[in-house]
């Protein structure tokens, strides 16, 4: 090999060389950059939890114990800076009420019939002439009827939302996943929703998800749907929340024994009841944190309320559960419930998912979800 040659080579290799330490260089500050930039952020957050524990208000320190506290995820954060036995003293300071009283039927009058709404025989029939009238709410911002069913976009100072308004109790059901409980993945909202072909559905009862990676296929509680009992013991007590043959949706704590001797037909579990034969439940202070919510409940004339509320983010913190008892009653709510919510929380309608999910994967796999049928 010729000189000439041997010095391209070495010029060659050197330049690569420069080049490797130039890129490994570069490298080197991006990465130095980068885990610096998480250092301070650790560091900035770290010292905001700390304001929030330790600073002059309890209210927001404790907002702050009982919103981680209702995250699978991210509870450990609470215990940081307090102890069980504060974080406890916390969450009895900060609870609903619980109770023995079940739904009075007779408080429930479901007088939906098409026929008697008030419509034009001459004039085009639409969506909005099925209502003799629409149940506003000091929480409206606005307001639209699609399909036979009243949407709500709703305001408080901590949150946003939908109620949707079904007045037809007969089109609301329970879907799940498929017809038994094998411990196999739940399904989303969107997936449960399609596979009855339903047009509106939120998500239901709660499940088991230790440590946020659970799959979504166990519910907790009980599972009612078609009339079948599709889980939950027939001696064992959970809260229930459940739609009987004639449409009216019975709330209380009881057995599936009880629950099939009260005819219920598609029903699940929720915590906690909020609204029981026309009365908002105590609550002793914010009764949780501010977190996505979800809720189900009904009128006095049939009508069935679901309710979705968006939480942390900007723009929409999220609501506590007394802001969920006051949203269902300011709608007019004889009996109501809270199901599950932060990261499960949707609402689907019509092939879209209309509130924000919070989970990082999008609608989440659970084990059931209130659905609507089509007109």
């Amino acid at each position: 090999m010729s000189k000439e040659n041997n010095n391209e080579e070495k010029i060659n290799t050197d330049n690569k060389s420069k080049k490797s330490k130039v890129f490994l260089n570069i490298l080197g500050k991006v990465g130095a950059f980068i885990g610096v930039t998480i250092l301070m952020f650790v560091i900035f957050l770290y010292f905001v939890m700390n304001v929030c524990v330790n600073g002059p208000s309890w209210r927001v320190r404790d907002l702050f114990v009982l919103s981680v506290r209702e995250s699978s995820a991210g509870g450990f954060l609470a215990n940081i800076y307090l102890s069980n036995a504060e974080i406890l003293a916390i969450e009895e300071a900060n609870k609903v009420e619980e109770t023995d009283e079940i739904t009075d039927v007779s408080i429930v009058s479901v007088n939906y019939a098409k026929e008697n709404t008030v419509s034009d025989d001459n004039a085009e029939s639409t969506d909005e002439e099925e209502y003799t009238y629409i149940v506003t709410s000091s929480y409206d911002s606005n307001i639209y009827v699609e399909n036979g069913i009243e949407f709500h976009e709703i305001k408080g100072s901590t949150f946003t939302g939908i109620m949707a308004v079904v007045a037809d109790p007969s089109r609301v059901f329970v879907g799940t996943p498929r017809d038994y409980y094998d411990g196999s993945a739940g399904l989303s909202v969107p997936d449960i929703a399609d596979r009855y072909g339903a047009i509106l559905a939120i998500n239901g009862a709660f499940f088991e998800d230790t440590g946020g990676v659970g799959n979504g296929g166990t519910p907790i509680g009980f599972v009612f749907s078609n009339g079948n009992q599709l889980y939950g013991g027939y001696g064992t007590v959970y809260n229930m929340m459940g739609f009987n043959e004639e449409g009216v949706l019975i709330c209380g704590r009881m057995t599936g024994e009880q629950a099939v001797s009260y005819g219920i037909r598609d029903g699940l579990s929720c915590n906690p009841f909020l609204i029981i034969n026309g009365e908002q439940l105590n609550v002793s202070g914010s009764g949780g944190g501010l977190n996505p919510r979800t809720a189900l409940g009904q009128r006095a004339d049939g009508a069935v309320l679901l309710l979705v509320i968006d939480g942390r983010q900007a723009t929409s913190l999220g609501a506590s559960m007394s802001d969920v008892a006051d949203v269902m009653f300011s709608f007019g709510a004889v009996n109501a419930g809270n199901l599950d919510g932060g990261g499960s929380s949707v609402i689907y309608y019509n092939g879209d998912i209309l509130n924000v999910v919070m989970s990082i994967y999008g609608a989440r796999g659970v084990p059931d979800a209130v659905c609507v049928m089509p007109e």
